[in-house]
């Protein structure tokens, strides 16, 4: 395979990244070649996982758990904007909270008005149109020098502030403030989860079992099929342990909050407390990994480059590139959709829950702590079975992809009745568990996914266009969404696209994507890139 070489020359460091493969001579991947393994290598200059850089990583998640700026920031908001707008069946005037409100609240918009459920969805998509801008353009970046670890300080710093500074929104009048703080605060912390990731697959090929593996490998006792396997199964080591992190962080956190929100329930302030506690202790848990980190910094920027730049580059490049990365491109394309689908009925659902408890953060409180008991017990649960039976990480994914089809076709049910389709509160309850018990293994295993089908060495470039392809996916959903929710005035009629859009994108992950294939030509890329650049 020759692949077009970057726009950009690399620095011999990133050249050890990947064993450089001589024996390529056609322009096009024949079926021979797709076949044929090549096997990524582990530069020996990069220092080895210490157990306590490792705890450190995981202990970013544990306080990474999304709890401030994905749940409660969005309550509150949602909360001030419904406070501040009025009934439109009752007029100008009236409150949306009143007990003879009509069950539709909108809020001054332009020279019109808005639903609040609208405003919220329109809020989302600018944060992902945002997440995308930042992901293309400065995503590649952190592949150079410490760029990327700088990057992961720089967001977490912002959305730590972002959380903070929702101390200031106490009366509804803030209800546009309380707008910009959760767009800083959602932005800052997708951007968090996106360059968290990243990380992972360099750690993978740097820990001790991982090392010990390839002296096997390169000795001859193991055959590069059996690599493959053990290696994948390192990555879905690390990533299903940090997600299991992430949620105990997460049953940590709303136990913590109980502490507040029980004894000062009357406290018009005690929202703002618990977006404080949850930051702080995000925080504390957090800014080990700063400290504990080892260096592996990426090869120098080029001469004559910028940082602003090169990921523009860089990204027009590997798209220029498709036909030789085909099942990579066509996850990150599916999965675009599907996440898209999946991150935008979470928001629809979360708003129907807000409405129906009343934006209450205790209410919330519960049934987060459902839905992180179950995340830990499934992923934990998840991991063993794929563990024990050797089931390949795409099997793993697919069962979790049902489920996430199943959730916007509850919802459907509820344009027809109001006995089914979130309309009780049971069914929050039961949506909470279910999604507790596939959704959380689903992120760690399309995580690993991507590990798989992305070059080695080019970790950030490709996480930063799975950033694009996931938590900057959503600017179709909300806008379509949006939408539909202002001419109908309901809900639920955002159900039936979100469907669709699950379910499409299922079905080409299902049957388009070979991953054994994908992760060699992955490795192929890689290394063709370094030999044009030698």
């Amino acid at each position: 395979m020759s692949a077009s070489p970057p726009l950009v020359p690399t620095d011999n460091a990133l050249h050890t990244e990947v064993r450089q493969v001589e024996d390529i001579k056609s322009d096009e991947l024949s079926d021979q070649d797709a076949n044929q393994i090549i096997i990524s290598s582990i530069s020996k200059d990069e220092p080895l996982v210490t157990r306590r850089e490792l705890w450190s990583y995981y202990l970013y998640y544990n306080g990474d758990n999304g709890v401030g700026p994905l749940g409660y920031s969005q309550t509150l908001f949602q909360g001030l904007a419904t406070a501040a707008g009025y009934d439109p069946v009752a007029g100008p005037g009236s409150s949306c909270l009143a007990t003879t409100a009509s069950g539709q609240c909108v809020v001054p918009w332009g020279t019109g008005t808005k639903s609040v459920s609208s405003v919220v969805l329109i809020a989302n998509g600018i944060s992902f149109a945002i997440m995308t801008t930042i992901f293309t353009t400065i995503g590649s970046a952190a592949d150079y020098g410490t760029f990327g670890r700088w990057l992961l300080f720089a967001v977490t710093v912002v959305c730590w502030a972002a959380q903070y500074a929702s101390m200031a929104l106490t009366t509804p009048d803030r209800w546009v403030l309380a707008m910009v703080i959760y767009i800083i605060g959602f932005v800052s912390y997708g951007a968090t989860l996106v360059f968290y990731a990243a990380i992972f697959p360099r750690l993978a090929r740097n820990t001790p079992h991982a090392r010990q593996l390839r002296e096997k490998y390169e000795s001859g006792e193991i055959p590069p099929e059996v690599y493959e396997q053990e290696e994948s199964l390192e990555k879905n080591r690390i990533s299903n342990i940090s997600t299991v992190h992430s949620n105990i962080g997460y049953i940590i956190t709303l136990s913590l909050n109980l502490a507040l929100l029980l004894p000062m329930s009357n406290n018009p302030k005690v929202d703002n407390y618990v977006l404080m506690l949850v930051t702080t202790y995000w925080v504390v848990l957090g800014i080990w990994w700063f400290v504990l980190q080892e260096p592996r910094p990426g090869p120098s920027l080029p001469e004559g480059e910028h940082y602003t730049t090169i990921g523009w580059k860089q990204i027009w490049a590997a798209l220029k590139t498709y036909k030789h990365l085909p099942y990579t491109f066509v996850y990150l394309f599916s999965f675009f959709l599907l996440a898209d689908g999946l991150n935008t009925t979470g928001t629809l659902v979360a708003i129907c829950q807000n409405d129906k408890f009343q934006f209450s953060f205790l209410q919330n409180t519960y049934l987060g702590l459902a839905q992180a008991v179950t995340s830990t017990v499934s992923t934990l649960a998840f991991w063993y079975i794929q563990r024990y039976w050797k089931i390949s990480t795409k099997k793993m994914f697919v069962v979790t992809n049902v489920v996430t089809m199943l959730i916007p076709l509850w919802g459907m049910i509820g344009i027809w009745t109001e006995k089914l389709g979130f309309h009780n509160a049971w069914e929050f309850w039961a949506y909470n568990i279910v999604f507790g018990l596939f959704q959380a293994p689903y992120y760690a295993f399309s995580q690993t996914m991507m590990a798989e089908l992305s070059p080695p060495g080019f970790d950030n470039m490709f996480f930063g266009l799975f950033g694009l392809s996931n938590r900057a996916s959503s600017m179709v959903g909300p806008n379509v969404i949006q939408v539909i929710i202002d001419k109908t005035g309901n809900n639920w009629q955002g159900f039936p696209f979100l469907f669709a859009l699950c379910t499409s994108a299922s079905m080409v992950i299902w049957f388009g994507v070979d991953v054994t294939k994908g992760r060699r030509e992955a490795a192929r890329w890689a290394a063709e890139q370094r030999r044009h650049t030698r």
